[in-house]
């Protein structure tokens, strides 16, 4: 399936470069609720609160991408703001690009605990155990996070080789 039919049948709207970098790659911001992936090199900046992105690439082929789901939770109709769909969803347009399943290695960010509303565990804690148990089901190794805090994160990550960039707000 191509990804324009997967973004098609998501009803997600494909977030368009909005510049480019020093180095000439395409700059995107990602707001939350929403899957980017590219086989060209592509700087993805998204700011994170309580909420996750998973950012998975395939170094030997230089594809990748990252959600930025808000709920560990899931919904019945399929939306990229709930950890399920969100991974599905970038899994899917990842191999469209030529990924492999098998050579994908994960980065996790986010989590931060901004929304403690009378819960014990915040939002950010079980969308991040939420996510790394997902990772782990579909045997994606992590292999660098930084979640947790009472602070939001910007990320920027650029596809093609996993370099991350995190800076607290």
């Amino acid at each position: 399936m191509s990804i324009q039919l997967l973004l098609d049948h998501s009803g997600l709207v494909r977030s368009e470069p909005v510049g480019n970098t020093d180095e000439g790659r395409p700059r995107v911001y990602l707001h939350a609720g929403q899957i980017y992936a590219a086989a060209v090199s592509t700087e993805i900046v998204t700011i994170l609160g309580s909420c996750v992105s998973i950012c998975l690439f395939d170094a030997a082929r230089g594809i990748g991408g990252l959600n930025h789901f808000m709920l560990p939770s899931d919904s019945l109709t399929p939306s990229p703001r709930y950890l399920r769909h969100a991974t599905n969803m970038l899994l899917e347009q990842l191999e469209a690009l030529g990924a492999r399943r098998s050579r994908l290695e994960a980065k996790l960010f986010g989590g931060a605990a901004v929304l403690k509303i009378g819960n014990p565990v915040d939002l950010g804690s079980r969308n991040v155990d939420a996510a790394r148990a997902r990772l782990e089901q579909e045997r994606i190794p992590i292999i660098e996070e930084c979640v947790g805090g009472d602070r939001g994160r910007k990320l920027t990550f650029i596809t093609s080789d996993g370099t991350s960039r995190i800076k607290q707000v």
